[in-house]
């Protein structure tokens, strides 16, 4: 399905990434806000648990589908929930796009020593397709360029915030110049691992791939903390 499919239920015309809901409440699924769960109970929950719910499922498919192929019948389908919710929580497809990657990378971006950005970066799209846990802002920025204009220009300004803090590591005039050139090298090492699946690169060991990556990358940013090589054997 490519989410432009009509759908039944609260929303009575077709739904596309785009499209706001029309209007009048949707109901949480379950009566008073309760989901049902296998074997008959129930859990409850507010609208701050159905908008985080939207959130992670959102996350989780924009990363692995980006942004086109991630549609809203299957975000809400992970989430669990009636997929009005989401027209409801966050007006359009896009608005919850750019609220998965501000809370991602921008997250990341604040919470982070700007010495310890690129690793922590890197290291979050080389978790083998998603069965470790981690930031995926990166992942999400890979998969979904080139998609829209609108969705290119939000991924684009998402890189130039990584882009302007790892300049911070450098103290030469073309600092800028040299961020970029790391960021380029670390989003073509996701897009080998994560989107072609280049071998060896895509089963190698993150420890061994961070090690030589910011090993290398001292004649760019001098500032770069390297990272300990993984112990032999």
């Amino acid at each position: 399905m490519d989410g432009n499919e009509p759908v039944a239920g609260p929303v009575a015309e077709p739904v596309t990434g785009t499209e706001r809901m029309p209007d009048g409440p949707a109901p949480e699924p379950g009566a008073g806000g309760s989901v049902p769960e296998p074997g008959g109970s129930v859990r409850r929950r507010g609208a701050q648990g159905t908008r985080l719910l939207l959130l992670e499922a959102a996350a989780a498919l924009f990363a692995e589908r980006g942004y086109e192929r991630a549609t809203v019948r299957d975000i809400a389908e992970r989430a669990g929930v009636n997929q009005a919710l989401l027209f409801r929580y966050f007006g359009s497809k896009k608005a919850l796009f750019g609220e998965v990657v501000a809370l991602g990378g921008q997250e990341q971006l604040h919470s982070t020593p700007p010495g310890e950005l690129f690793e922590a970066a890197l290291r979050g799209m080389l978790r083998h397709r998603g069965e470790e846990p981690g930031d995926r802002a990166l992942e999400t920025f890979l998969r979904s360029i080139g998609d829209s204009d609108e969705i290119t220009t939000a991924v684009r300004e998402m890189g130039d915030d990584y882009a302007r803090v790892l300049a911070t590591l450098s103290a030469a005039d073309d600092r800028g110049l040299r961020a970029d050139l790391a960021l380029s090298w670390m989003l073509g090492i996701g897009l080998m691992r994560v989107v072609v699946g280049k071998q060896p690169l895509a089963d190698a060991d993150p420890d061994a791939v961070c090690a030589l990556v910011t090993g290398a990358l001292g004649a760019l940013l001098e500032d770069l903390p390297r990272s300990a090589p993984p112990p032999a054997g």
